[in-house]
């Protein structure tokens, strides 16, 4: 009898934890974290960029979905993603902020990203972007009238979506629910400015944080 209620009061424990570890998933904020396939310099983007943003958002409690336009999981080098979203599969009610870094640029325009963008601004969540990544921000048409930030100034007549915003150096900028940052890894390697990737990213956690 004494066996039973001592497996009984264990098996009540066991329970009770693991529904608050249901519960605690289950709350748990999400951020998207989108780049494109086949981006230049891969494993030192997915190293020195995607993976501090995402070390840094884990560590502060979030949990990071990464999507792609395919959904095929990616591997280079010492880097491998299993775990990737396609685009068109992603729900932006879903998340609570969005990080799209300078790898997140493409040549041809993403119109699954755009939507995205113009969704989650619509709806005032935080969204982040950084150098690249920068241009989806101008492709929705949510940096009219706002302040951003970039590694240089557009030439407006070869890129005439940032036409309307309101160019701000390449620190890290907030304006609202965007913050941007101009100077990626790769920009900073080339250029010797200083990376913008752990501060924008702490900003779009202080921006999320400050909607819960």
């Amino acid at each position: 009898m004494k066996k039973f209620k001592v497996f009984s009061v264990f098996l009540i424990l066991f329970l009770s934890i693991g529904f608050q570890q249901i519960v605690v998933a289950k709350d748990t904020p999400k951020v998207l974290l989108f780049i494109t396939d086949g981006s230049p310099d891969l494993e030192f983007m997915l190293t020195k960029e995607v993976g501090v943003m995402k070390k840094i958002l884990e560590q502060s409690g979030f949990k990071v979905d990464i999507a792609t336009v395919s959904g095929e999981s990616i591997s280079i080098g010492s880097v491998k993603l299993d775990t990737v979203l396609k685009l068109a599969n992603v729900n932006t009610d879903d998340y609570s902020g969005f990080i799209l870094p300078c790898m997140a640029v493409n040549e041809r325009d993403v119109p699954e990203m755009v939507a995205i963008v113009e969704k989650a601004v619509e709806a005032g969540k935080p969204v982040a972007a950084q150098f690249g990544g920068v241009v989806y921000l101008a492709r929705a048409g949510v940096l009219k009238g706002k302040k951003y930030s970039l590694g240089v100034e557009a030439d407006l007549n070869m890129a005439p979506e940032f036409k309307g915003g309101i160019y701000s150096g390449t620190g890290i900028v907030q304006d609202g629910n965007i913050i941007t940052s101009g100077v990626c890894p790769f920009w900073s390697r080339e250029e010797g400015l200083k990376d913008g990737t752990p501060g924008l990213t702490k900003a779009l956690i202080e921006a999320i944080k400050a909607k819960q």
